[in-house]
């Protein structure tokens, strides 16, 4: 299967997980029948300046976060890093984490959630 970008469907979240401004999501897959239920997102996320994703903890899934482009403030756990573009975040289940953008460039992730 391949598909074209023009086809990845793109959501805007306000607010997402508490966070600030609106955080725009394209979807690469429909659904977790294409991770062979193994997952549920495998996604670009962009954050403009200002913009986050409010502290959260996976429960029943792990997120990893691929850094593509710009600079962001992760917190690991509760405990906060800088990450830059090549960085990779791991998220277990059971843990927790959070992103924002506080440079004035835009900041843009690989997401991929996979279940425990």
């Amino acid at each position: 299967m391949i598909r074209k970008a023009d086809e990845c469907k793109v959501e805007y979240r306000e607010h997402m997980r508490d966070g600030n401004g609106t955080v725009q999501i394209t979807n690469f897959i429909s659904g977790p029948e294409e991770l062979n239920e193994k997952g549920r997102m495998f996604s670009r996320i962009t954050l403009n300046p200002g913009c986050s994703i409010g502290y959260h903890v996976h429960d029943k899934d792990s997120e990893l976060f691929y850094i593509l482009q710009g600079t962001g403030i992760y917190s690991d756990n509760g405990e906060e890093k800088t990450v830059t573009a090549g960085d990779v975040t791991v998220c277990p289940a059971g843990t927790g984490h959070s992103i924002s953008n506080e440079s004035d460039e835009v900041l843009e992730i690989i997401a991929v959630i996979v279940y425990a």
